[in-house]
């Protein structure tokens, strides 16, 4: 019976990588603060990179934690790595949630387990009771801000494609809300409003999809900047022209370097801000040198491809 417990052991470690997307180590040390990284994949975007090369820059082993990190786009996938740092007792859990709802079991047994769960980048539909702070976005503000930017070009019609992100994730719902408000009161056309799961591969097929059906749109809302990426190249494909003195006006979120040049250059026309950065945050909350507030709002902005310098490039822009 004792030569079972090994190979028992191996297949629960197996089974953990696999459910949870992936899981890394930063090694740990004598009295090190223990914590679980909860994210999606960095390969998911630009701002995603940035984001978990952030997290990995405060949380080391030098700063005093042994972290580990899981990745996944899939809520199951995230609540199995959940639960498994629940059952390996970590001192802490941070989670950027890849869905908003489903999340309240969860977080009760790591309440239970005496761990406090800080949320970053996302927020969830739980009760705030059930995590210890959010450090996040304010995804509404950001749709609010790109669709009142939108309504301010005073265009003749607005006949839009609407390329959303992840569906359920707090940045899809938010950046949404406000479009979906232009819709709902005619004051906007929905031409075609379809998840391109942050993917440029799957918001180019979706805008040829459009084009080659000969529907006439003058707006392209990106709910990231890889969609717009490829939204773009359908567009040049096509040879139709696009953002300043362009034929379709092309906007994107999270202000990777590459899309705010393509706003410099009058490529696209404009792109949403969202920080990456909020290790530092969380990481004064648990040591104490910040104080604890339950909602921390990343301040946010929003670039006119008529007013963007290089400076904003150089101070705002993720990536290289």
């Amino acid at each position: 019976m004792k030569k079972l417990i090994p190979v028992l052991l191996i297949l629960s470690v197996a089974a953990f990588a696999f459910a949870g997307g992936g899981r890394q180590s930063g090694g740990s040390a004598a009295g090190a603060v223990k914590v679980g990284i909860i994210n999606n994949p960095p390969s998911e975007s630009g701002y995603r990179t940035a984001n978990d090369q952030d997290f990995k820059s405060v949380f080391t082993a030098a700063n005093g934690y042994d972290a580990s990190f899981s990745y996944s786009i899939r809520i199951e996938e995230q609540l199995a790595a959940f639960n498994q740092y629940v059952t390996d007792g970590v001192d802490y859990i941070l989670l950027s949630a890849a869905a908003t709802d489903g999340w309240d079991n969860a977080l009760r047994s790591a309440q239970r387990a005496g761990i406090k769960v800080f949320l970053f980048d996302r927020m969830v539909s739980a009760s705030d009771s059930l995590y210890e702070a959010a450090v996040v976005s304010d995804m509404a503000q950001e749709g609010i801000t790109a669709v009142t930017w939108l309504k301010n070009q005073n265009l003749g019609a607005y006949n839009v494609i609407h390329l959303q992100g992840v569906m359920g994730s707090d940045a899809q719902i938010g950046r949404t809300a406000a479009l979906d408000a232009e819709f709902n009161a005619g004051r906007m056309k929905k031409i075609v409003q379809q998840t391109g799961n942050w993917s440029a591969d799957e918001a180019r097929a979706i805008v040829q999809s459009v084009i080659n059906a000969g529907t006439s749109f003058n707006v392209i809302y990106a709910e990231n900047d890889d969609m717009a990426k490829g939204a773009v190249a359908a567009l040049d494909a096509a040879g139709i022209t696009h953002g300043v003195n362009g034929d379709v006006v092309v906007m994107g979120f999270d202000c990777n370097k590459w899309a705010l040049r393509e706003l410099l250059a009058g490529n696209w026309n404009y792109d949403g801000q969202c920080s990456p950065f909020q290790a530092s945050v969380i990481d004064g909350m648990i040591k104490g040198t910040t104080p604890i507030r339950k909602k921390v709002i990343s301040e946010e902005k929003g670039f006119d491809a008529r007013t963007i310098t290089q400076a904003d490039i150089d101070k705002y822009g993720l990536g290289e």
